[in-house]
């Protein structure tokens, strides 16, 4: 067999939607804007897809898993980018769905003895990290032995078929269309991949409407998703 199958059929495991990640609770501040209208076609749901890997993703949770898999288990690195990304995290939804998907991943790597999950869930429950899913993905994917190119990726992928599978429950698209949006924005993300790493101090994100859309999800009277 080819050295390269196993670690190839692992990331297939660890990036398919299926994994108990806890993601699909969430809907990365799609659902508010769903319910006022602002997005209910596919070119919007594309544009909202894109606004998140050019103005979140690839500026604060892709140097994120990239530093955090770097740091490997080095606690005072991670607990590090872990406040970093909390300061950079303006709505309570978007900071508490990033946490609990942290802590859904964490949780079932716990369970199947991954290394350095149950050490950072103590850390969790001592207030001493957040849990913050682009950290916990770091840590965790460089523990199964992936690279930070496969590591990278996989959170992109997840990302994006995590909303589009947020878009379908939402009626906003069927099936269909959610593969046409997927080929259409592969190369928005290797656009992305490309792009140099920048360091945990230059981390940034800039998504108002989405963040302001999440504050008020709250309110919202019908509430599918947590954010």
């Amino acid at each position: 067999m080819n050295d390269s199958y196993p670690s190839t059929l692992s990331v297939l495991q660890h990036a398919d939607s299926m994994f108990p990640s806890g993601a699909v609770s969430f809907s990365w501040g799609l659902e508010a804007l769903c319910n006022r209208s602002i997005i209910v076609e596919s070119n919007r749901l594309f544009e909202f897809i894109s606004a998140h890997l050019l103005s979140r993703w690839s500026c604060l949770d892709r140097p994120i898993i990239a530093h955090a898999h770097a740091a490997g288990n080095n606690t005072s690195i991670l607990t590090e980018l872990d406040r970093n990304l909390e300061a950079q995290s303006l709505s309570t939804e978007q900071r508490l769905g990033s946490t609990q998907m942290g802590g859904a991943l964490l949780s079932v790597h716990a369970r199947t003895g991954t290394p350095g999950a149950s050490n950072y869930i103590d850390l969790i429950a001592r207030q001493q990290a957040f849990g913050h899913i682009p950290v916990i993905q770091g840590l965790i994917w460089r523990a199964l032995g992936f690279s930070e190119k496969q590591a990278l990726m996989m959170s992109a992928h997840g990302l994006c078929t995590g909303i589009l599978g947020a878009a379908i429950r939402l009626s906003i698209i069927g099936h269909i269309n959610a593969q046409v949006i997927h080929t259409r924005i592969v190369p928005v993300i290797e656009e992305v991949l490309l792009l140099p790493i920048p360091a945990p101090e230059d981390v940034h994100s800039f998504i108002p409407q989405i963040e302001i859309a999440s504050m008020n999800h709250e309110n919202d009277e019908i509430r599918l998703f947590i954010n």
